[in-house]
C-alpha cells in the first residue's frame, strides 16, 4: 500500500471513529447540561466548595439572595475568597435568581403591589402616595417634639394590621439610641385601633443601642431574627439615626471616619428593605445652619451619605393647636408637598 491510500485510510478511520465516539456521548451530554448549570443552593455556584459554603453559612450568607446582594469584598472577608471569585459568585447568584434587567412596565406593575403601611393620617399618606413604602429607607428629621417618634410608635403598631387596613401583617423591630420608646404608648395606640394589647406589644422586639457600634451590629442581626427565627419583620425603626455618630464622633478630624461607618450602617438598611421587602422608617436630629440669614435655617445632620441613602425624605415641625407640618423634601416619584396633619388622629393627643 503506497503512502497515500495509507494515510487516507487512517484518516477515514480516524474520522469514523470520531464521529461515533461523538454519537454515543452527544446525547448523554445534552441530557445533563441543564443539571449542570442550574443553581439550588450555594453548593451549586462556581467556585464555592464545602469549606467555603461552610465558611459563607457562618458569616450569614447562606442563601441565593443574601450572597446575590452581597458586595465582593463582604465576600472575600467572609469566605476567604480572592476577588475574582467572589464576583463570579455574585454574578452567578444574581443570574439564578433573574436579578437582571426588566422591562418599565413590569416594574410599573410590581410597584402597584407594593407594601405601604399607613400612618392612620389621611393627610399624611397623601403626600407619602398611601403611606411608607416598603423596599427603601424613610427619613424624618426635626427639632424636638416635632413627633418624629409618635410617628415611630404609629408605624409600630399600624405594620401589624391587615393589608386591607393599610398594615403589613408583620412585626416591628426597633433600635431605640435615645432611651424614648414607650410601651405604654404602644398599648394606647393599640387600644385606640382595637387590637390586642398585649399581642401587639410581642410584636415589636425593641433593643436599646449604646453606642454607635452597637447600632450598627443590631441592624445587622435583624437579618438573623428574619432567617435564623422565622420572624414576619416587615418595619425597621432606628430612633434616632444620628445621636450616637454625633456623639461618638467629634469635630472635622474625625467626619471622614463618622461618615463611612454611616454609609456602612444605611447600607445594612437598604439591603434588609430591599431584600426582605419590608419599611425602614429613621429619624434624623437636626442642627442650626450659621449662615442662613432668610428663611428656615434647620436642617437635617449626616451629611450627603444621609440624604443620598434615604429615598424618601421628610422635615417635620411644629404647627398650631397640637398640629404638626409635614413637607417632603425629596422623593424618587413624588411631587414635593407639605401637609398639615392632626396627631389626634392617632389616638394621643401629644408626643
Amino acid at each position: 500500500m503506497n503512502e497515500g491510500l495509507k494515510k487516507a485510510t487512517i484518516d477515514g478511520l480516524n474520522k469514523r471513529g470520531k464521529t461515533e465516539i461523538l454519537e454515543q456521548i452527544q446525547e448523554p451530554m445534552e441530557e445533563k447540561q441543564p443539571k449542570k448549570n442550574k443553581v439550588e443552593s450555594i453548593e451549586d455556584l462556581p467556585g464555592v466548595g464545602p469549606a467555603t459554603a461552610e465558611k459563607l453559612k457562618e458569616s450569614g450568607y447562606d442563601t441565593l439572595l443574601s450572597l446575590s446582594v452581597a458586595s465582593p469584598g463582604e465576600l472575600v472577608e467572609a469566605g476567604g475568597l480572592t476577588e475574582a471569585t467572589a464576583r463570579k459568585v455574585i454574578n452567578a447568584a444574581r443570574s439564578s435568581m433573574g436579578m437582571g434587567f426588566e422591562s418599565a412596565d413590569e416594574l410599573l406593575e410590581k410597584r402597584k403591589n407594593l407594601l405601604k403601611v399607613t400612618t392612620n393620617s389621611k393627610a399624611f399618606d397623601s403626600l407619602l402616595g398611601g403611606g411608607f413604602e416598603a423596599g427603601s429607607i424613610t427619613e424624618c428629621f426635626g427639632e424636638f417634639g416635632s413627633s418624629k417618634t409618635q410617628i415611630a410608635h404609629q408605624l409600630a403598631v399600624n405594620v401589624q394590621l391587615p393589608k386591607e387596613k393599610g398594615g403589613g401583617e408583620g412585626i416591628c423591630v426597633y433600635i431605640d439610641s435615645e432611651g424614648a420608646f414607650r410601651p405604654e404608648r404602644i398599648k394606647q395606640m393599640a387600644e385606640f385601633l382595637g387590637l390586642d394589647v398585649t399581642q401587639t406589644l410581642k410584636n415589636i422586639k425593641v433593643a436599646r443601642a449604646f453606642n454607635s457600634d452597637h447600632q450598627m451590629l443590631l441592624a445587622e442581626k435583624v437579618e438573623d431574627l428574619i432567617k435564623e427565627q422565622g420572624l414576619n419583620v416587615k418595619l425597621v425603626v432606628v430612633d434616632s439615626l444620628m445621636s450616637h455618630f454625633r456623639a461618638d464622633f467629634s469635630g472635622r478630624g474625625q467626619l471622614a471616619d463618622r461618615q463611612q461607618k454611616l454609609n456602612k450602617h444605611m447600607h445594612t438598611l437598604q439591603k434588609l428593605a430591599t431584600a426582605y421587602n419590608l419599611v425602614v422608617y429613621v429619624t434624623n436630629q437636626v442642627m442650626s445652619k450659621p449662615d442662613t440669614f432668610f428663611g428656615d435655617p434647620t436642617a437635617a445632620i449626616g451629611g450627603h451619605i444621609v440624604g443620598h441613602n434615604s429615598q424618601t425624605r421628610i422635615y417635620l415641625r411644629k404647627g398650631k393647636k397640637g398640629t404638626r407640618v409635614a413637607k417632603l423634601i425629596d422623593s424618587p416619584h413624588l411631587a414635593d408637598g407639605e401637609i398639615v396633619f392632626n396627631i389626634e388622629e392617632t389616638g394621643v393627643k401629644d408626643v
